[in-house]
């Protein structure tokens, strides 16, 4: 357990992973291996869900091959301008019906979206552990992604995900540059409240 890492300081003692993870735009031009990738959805695959629904879905494409361009495309012209030197684009998605155990019939899953929040967690930490970095996204055409990405009905595009290793921040615009280091956080007293919510 820590406080310290990564020019991040925890106000409690936590394990050093959850402050190693951060959001780079600065990628280097390592290319993952397909069985890196699969190790992250993987960790993905074991977040805990609603009745065990598993509502996540993931739609990928590696840089330099053939559905990486369809994917980087989906992006908004500011986070192409980066995430082109990603490794891997993902886009989450996740299911909004389940069926409950012991029943066929789907009903609506009110969690399917926090779900595949613990999902991308779980896949964001594990790319950390192996020497990667995953960042997040909503800037992307949502009106289009479903079509492109040949979404049925009843799934909800919920993020984009941007892959690579962390590289020099040099190549980023001058006005990313002083973004790109590890943001902090609000203290525990902002979000945390005992008994009832305090604004």
């Amino acid at each position: 357990m820590t406080k310290t890492a990564n020019h991040r300081t925890a106000d409690h003692a936590i394990d050093p992973l959850f402050l190693e993870r951060w959001s780079p735009r600065a990628f280097t031009d390592e290319i993952i291996a397909e069985g890196e990738l699969k190790a992250l959805f993987e960790a993905a695959r074991w977040a805990p869900s609603s009745y065990n629904s598993q509502p996540w879905r993931f739609v990928y494409a590696r840089r330099g091959t053939a559905h990486w361009p369809a994917l980087l495309g989906l992006l908004n012209e500011f986070n192409q301008s980066w995430a082109k030197n990603a490794a891997a684009l993902v886009f989450v998605v996740s299911k909004e019906t389940m069926a409950v155990p012991g029943k066929t019939e789907e009903v609506p899953s009110y969690s399917h979206s926090f779900d595949a929040g613990a999902a991308w967690a779980n896949l964001a930490l594990q790319a950390v552990r192996l020497g990667w970095q995953a960042h997040g996204m909503v800037g992307f055409d949502i009106a289009r992604a479903p079509q492109a990405l040949k979404i049925p009905a009843g799934y909800r595009v919920e993020a984009a995900v941007a892959i690579g290793k962390p590289g020099d921040k040099a190549q980023l615009p001058e006005a990313l540059q002083a973004r790109e280091t590890p943001s902090q956080r609000n203290p525990i007293s902002a979000t945390a409240f005992e008994g009832v919510f305090t604004a």
